[in-house]
């Protein structure tokens, strides 16, 4: 009874702490498998540990300059989905027009529509206009499905907003470009700056839309597909756990600045 009871008041951390671990989980194997040195050309059973791959991260062929468009491209997305993707949130909050409530509705479509289906329609598009397929074609594409997820991440932020800290500034003689920097850009960035780290997640990690639309181009997503077919090499796991352990880091960083915050505040 003592262990049914003690189960009831610690269910929700049990539940909790395993949906943590099975999150996580993938990620430890990544990790653990690029300390590995197979023996064969897949990288699926553990042989012996070696730091070789992470002394060599860039000794398989070509997989460093795909490395290297990936995260081109997908800073470029980033840069460009959260600036349109602002803008389109600010106006859809702050302003009232025909067709406003239809916009609404068409922004969640790139979320909803298959990427299949999205990725075919824009290779109609691209091949119609005569465009030639490739980093041009796979930035566009980029920013047009990362561009709804960062109007919904900046939009939810500026429709919690109160009005009339900015009415304030004003009535403190601050000017239009001087309120929006020094009041309505702080309280938006934590909106803004979650679109954008979303933006260059989708668009770092996006396969289906890309391989439709790269032509020859070949980002680090369609680099991995091809090495899977002839075999897997590690330090594909050293990139994913680099990027993991960054991922890791702007979280915590993250944290510590709000918590910083926040002690000031007070």
């Amino acid at each position: 009874m003592a262990i049914l009871r003690w189960l009831r008041r610690n269910l929700v951390v049990i539940a909790g702490l395993c949906t943590l671990a099975y999150l996580l989980l993938p990620n430890v194997i990544v990790t653990v498998f690029s300390f590995n040195k197979p023996k064969g050309r897949f990288n699926y059973s553990w042989q012996e540990f070696s730091t070789d791959a992470w002394q060599n991260p860039c000794d398989v062929a070509d997989m460093c300059g795909s490395l290297s468009l990936s995260l081109q491209i997908a800073t470029w997305a980033t840069i460009g989905a959260t600036v349109l993707g602002t803008m389109i949130a600010f106006a859809l909050v702050r302003y009232r027009f025909r067709a406003r409530g239809a916009i609404n509705s068409l922004i969640f479509l790139p979320m909803a529509m298959p990427e299949v289906v999205m990725a075919a329609s824009l290779l109609t598009l691209f091949l119609n206009m005569g465009a030639q397929l490739g980093f041009w074609t796979v930035l566009i594409a980029h920013i047009m499905f990362c561009l709804s997820f960062v109007v919904t991440a900046v939009k939810a932020r500026v429709m919690s907003m109160d009005p009339r800290l900015e009415q304030a500034a004003q009535d403190l003689y601050a000017g239009p470009v001087q309120t929006f920097l020094r009041v309505t850009l702080p309280i938006a960035a934590p909106g803004i700056a979650a679109g954008a780290l979303l933006a260059f997640a989708l668009s770092f990690d996006d396969f289906i839309i890309t391989n439709f639309n790269a032509g020859s181009t070949v980002t680090f997503p369609m680099f991995v597909w091809g090495s899977a077919q002839r075999g897997t090499p590690v330090q594909i796991n050293v990139i994913g756990t680099a990027m993991f352990l960054v991922a890791v880091l702007l979280v915590l960083a993250g944290m510590l600045i709000g918590k910083r915050r926040n002690k000031q505040s007070r």
